[in-house]
């Protein structure tokens, strides 16, 4: 299935009522990997109040969170509900809280942990991870214009290309759309351009996303 996550460390904060919410977002495929992000953001602000937590894990399908002492419902079920509505997957956030002497109260709370995780998954670059397949595809020069012209009807993603004496290209293709594609390179070469299926795999097809369907 394809799934939604982050590709690196991010963090945004604010203050309410003399309160500062810093939300921290990660990266993470094992719940070791996400105790341990856990333990980190905790051992930079050991005189914090609060360090509350969420993470889902597409790996058994886990979901956790801790409210870290703040009121029941609070604070880990809100940053829990940001990561699902967004449909994030393989990712932990947690969210900093230094307490500035005024109670925000139940609702309040629950709009300072739900608003530090958005800003926090605002900050992270998404990657939109799909299932696709690795072809390497060989031509000689005289089609690589055919190629190269049917390449983006199927959104591709080039990976690497080799102008040697034959052009080699190195694409990724959604595997929903590789038959047709396999289809329109040997009816477009007559069958002359070599496609080796390097197998399957995840793929960030998000630098696509705010590109125009040509298909």
């Amino acid at each position: 299935m394809d799934y939604l996550t982050v590709s690196a460390p991010a963090q945004a904060s604010f203050i309410e009522k003399r309160s500062e919410f810093i939300g921290y977002i990660s990266p993470v495929t094992t719940n070791d990997e996400a105790v341990a992000f856990i333990n980190s953001i905790k051992a930079q602000h050991r005189k914090a109040k609060h360090n509350v937590y969420a993470y889902i894990l597409r790996k058994d399908n886990i979901s956790r969170y801790s409210d870290d002492g703040e009121p029941q419902g609070t604070a880990g079920t809100p940053v829990l509900e940001v990561l699902s509505k967004r449909g994030l997957t393989d990712v932990c956030v947690v969210v900093t809280r230094y307490f500035g002497g005024i109670l925000l109260g139940g609702g309040g709370l629950v709009r300072a942990y739900s608003h530090a995780a958005s800003i926090a998954c605002d900050a992270a670059k998404i990657m939109d991870m799909r299932l696709c397949h690795r072809l390497r595809i060989t031509t000689d020069y005289g089609l690589y214009g055919k190629v190269s012209y049917l390449l983006p009807n199927y959104r591709t993603i080039t990976l690497d290309s080799d102008f040697g004496s034959d052009v080699t290209l190195e694409i990724l293709v959604t595997s929903d759309r590789l038959a047709p594609l396999m289809k329109d390179l040997t009816e477009a070469t007559n069958g002359a351009a070599s496609v080796e299926d390097c197998g399957e795999m995840y793929g960030d097809f998000s630098d696509l996303n705010d590109s125009p369907e040509k298909n």
